[in-house]
């Protein structure tokens, strides 16, 4: 019987063969997202600090005289006269006594008079109406729209998910590299120091590898749920499972993922009409000129009393209240009754109650322990990654992930530009030895569990079988010489 050219390699060239491919994978991934790996290094540790970020920037409307304080219902009034023909979403409780309440409301159009837009009003204990924004273009928003869609929508999302998915792969071949191999610690645990500014830069590289590999892992890992393909595989798998109790409280792809376009903080899709003219929630009523006010004319019980109620329970901030009929955070319509809600970012203490719009009795509770356990895993990794699992020190943690992503970045690149010759990408070169056979396996895991990692392999695939042999100039350049011996 024949023996396979893989069979007749010895053992060591095997290896140095493997060595340098897994080298030649880790060099293209790593080209491929260091770009990326900087965007969302930054943007990741920016949205660490949302909850800070967002008090700093609504600095102006806090501690606030609260003598002469006016009800809830009439701080709504102002809000939407401040802006007539404006609809009425939701009410955000101060964050601390003398804040200004946060009035979520969907500004009308004047020709048509349908909402074209979102902006959170806030109003002074008095009922002043003391500052306007636009939620799109809030700090903390416009980093998330960066770091999950690069400002451009679904297909950002795929271009992150894409990076995400070869990031996992210059990890794991980056840890591979990295095995010590019997070399001692120095310049594996830390990097060298007196071999000069070479040794010290490969050093550095790879021992910051090293040590964040598993906290990259985790953000990367913590990540998918979120990403669009990722996402909704993830999704139909839970489905099909029956892995689903409850609502899913994360997007998928920018999106809820229920589908439901009438989102609370979707906030194109509640401009285009999340509470169609002519509907009137409970607790409210509407005005001869059209415009929708707070009051008791269509509800035994206001917000102002539901408010109060809210401020009782004591739960964690940002707590929003939405009128019935109002949209919901993550898809779908507050039905039954008002829905008071924390929408804490560390989402093992989140709490929706729901309560009679008639007599303001408790209907119904959801806390975190009520969800299936899948999302209760994927909630703590959702709190982990945006820093809020516990407090400062989660924060911390991923702010030095994120410098040693940027610090690893920063070396890969100045190690590669150091050793790019004039002519051509320098790549590693391409071992003579066959051994994408002994690799198949681990490949074939990485596509099956990242899609559009095994979608970007197919392409890769097509290009070098139908367009590289036809393209020597470029094959060489790509450090692909292979390519050229088959023409």
């Amino acid at each position: 019987m024949a023996m396979s050219p893989e069979a007749q390699i010895s053992p060591a060239a095997m290896k140095a063969a493997i060595y340098r491919t897994i080298w030649r994978w880790h060099f293209y991934a790593g080209l491929f997202v260091v770009p990326m790996v900087l965007i969302l290094s930054l943007t990741g540790a920016a949205y660490l600090f949302k909850p800070q970020i967002e008090r700093w920037e609504e600095r102006a409307w806090q501690g606030l005289p609260t003598a002469g304080a006016v009800t809830p219902e009439a701080q709504v009034n102002a809000a939407l006269a401040a802006l007539p023909g404006a609809r009425f979403h939701s009410y955000r409780l101060p964050q601390q006594q003398g804040d200004a309440a946060m009035i979520h409301v969907a500004v009308v159009g004047a020709a048509d008079g349908k909402a074209k837009a979102m902006r959170d009003v806030f109003v002074s204990p008095q009922g002043q109406v003391v500052g306007v924004l636009d939620p799109e273009w809030r700090i903390m928003q416009v980093v998330h729209d960066i770091h999950g869609q690069l400002l451009i929508g679904k297909q950002g999302s795929w271009l992150v998910e894409l990076a995400a998915s070869w990031a996992i792969v210059m990890i794991l071949t980056g840890l591979y590299l990295w095995w010590p191999r019997g070399r001692g610690l120095s310049g594996v645990l830390w990097p060298r120091l007196r071999g000069g500014a070479r040794v010290f830069l490969r050093d550095l590289h790879a021992v910051t590898g090293f040590w964040v590999a598993g906290l990259a892992m985790v953000l990367l890992v913590t990540g998918l749920p979120w990403a669009d393909v990722w996402g909704s595989a993830f999704k139909a798998v839970r489905s099909e499972m029956g892995w689903i109790k409850g609502k899913q409280d994360w997007t998928i792809g920018g999106a809820p993922a229920s589908g439901d376009e009438h989102a609370e903080h979707h906030h194109a899709a509640m401009a285009a009409g999340t509470m169609p003219t002519g509907a009137t929630p409970a607790g409210m009523h509407r005005m001869p000129d059209g415009t929708l006010m707070a009051g008791p004319a269509m509800s035994a019980v206001s917000i102002s009393e539901i408010v109060a109620e809210a401020k009782s329970r004591h739960l964690p901030f940002p707590v929003i209240v939405t009128p019935p009929g109002g949209g919901q955070r993550f898809g779908g319509q507050v039905s039954g009754g008002w829905s008071v809600r924390s929408d804490t970012q560390n989402r093992p203490l989140r709490v929706a109650l729901t309560f009679d719009p008639v007599t303001g009795r408790e209907t119904s509770r959801e806390v975190f322990a009520d969800k299936h356990v899948i999302d209760r895993v994927v909630g703590y990794g959702v709190a982990w990654h945006e820093g809020q699992l516990f407090g400062m020190v989660n924060q911390l943690i991923g702010m030095l992930t994120a410098l040693m992503l940027a610090t690893l970045s920063v070396s890969g690149f100045v190690m590669w530009r150091k050793r790019k010759p004039d002519q051509g990408l320098g790549a590693p070169p391409m071992p003579k030895e066959k051994v994408m056979n002994t690799l198949v396996t681990v490949l074939l895991i990485l596509a099956v569990l990242l899609p559009l990692l095994a979608l970007s392999l197919v392409v890769v695939a097509l290009l070098e079988k139908l367009v590289l042999p036809r393209m020597p100039n470029l094959a060489i350049w790509l450090g692909l010489e292979n390519h050229v011996e088959r023409t």
